[in-house]
């Protein structure tokens, strides 16, 4: 068995740093990184990709909504096509950077409350959709299984890894459990690996409520500001290994 290990990173700005980007890469197969709205800057996107560079991993955008204040956690309302541009400019931006390092960029998952909205909104899945087909149709759109995203990727032809998060609660309907309420974001790493293991090898998950969910994966995704991130990450990667699954980058998973 393959899977893909990732993780959200790069979310400081300027001066202030949040998660343990460093030690997260050794861990970790692919970088999915802010790319200044929600978090990020110039100097992050090029040190995170030094750091993808040497740890052989693979380098991502990771765009949100342009709400630094909220950390890109609070849904906006706003036009699809100004909701295309804004995510084709944070794909440029880290292109940019990823130049500098000599390193493509190889996948684009949504931030926090994009995400949330691109999983059921068919509009905001398709913005983001046709930004990564105008700029660069070979970026692998990493979407939540069974979401509009997914739906997205599949009408537009683009490369497609569902992902399953593996420090998070989910829904009945599939989707992510609001982090409002408590216990939604796993920090027991025995959790974590739990629900990873029923997602890439049983091909489901039990639900906050109780029931089983049917999900299929490329990738697992451990959130890069959370505290426990990289004791998460290294148990759940430590924990898959032993299962027999090699962890693997993106494209590799996909090749």
């Amino acid at each position: 068995m393959k899977i893909n290990l990732n993780a959200d990173i790069g979310e400081g700005f300027g001066a202030y740093d949040i998660g343990n980007d460093a030690d997260l890469m050794t861990v970790i197969r692919s970088a999915s990184v802010a790319c200044g709205f929600h978090a990020g800057d110039a100097n992050t996107m090029h040190r995170l990709g030094t750091l993808a560079k040497k740890c052989d991993v693979s380098l991502g955008v990771h765009p949100g909504f342009n709400d630094l204040w909220g950390f890109g956690r609070r849904r906006i309302e706003m036009k699809p096509k100004d909701l295309e541009l804004m995510v084709a400019y944070q794909i440029g931006a880290l292109q940019a950077m990823a130049r500098y390092v000599g390193l493509p960029v190889t996948h684009l998952k949504p931030h926090g409350a994009l995400n949330n909205m691109a999983a059921e909104r068919e509009d905001y899945a398709l913005a983001i959709g046709r930004a990564i087909q105008t700029v660069d149709p070979d970026i692998i759109y990493v979407a939540l299984y069974g979401s509009q995203m997914e739906k997205a990727a599949r009408t537009l032809g683009l490369r497609l890894a569902r992902e399953g998060f593996a420090d998070r609660h989910y829904e009945d309907d599939g989707n992510l459990s609001p982090r409002s309420i408590p216990g939604t974001v796993f920090k027991d790493p025995e959790k974590a690996l739990a629900q990873s293991l029923s997602m890439v090898k049983d091909g489901y998950l039990i639900s906050r409520q109780g029931n089983r969910v049917p999900v299929a994966v490329e990738t697992l995704c451990v959130h890069g500001d959370e505290p426990t991130a990289v004791t998460v990450a290294r148990h759940v990667r430590q924990g898959l290994e032993a299962a027999g699954c090699q962890i693997v980058t993106i494209p590799e998973m996909l090749s």
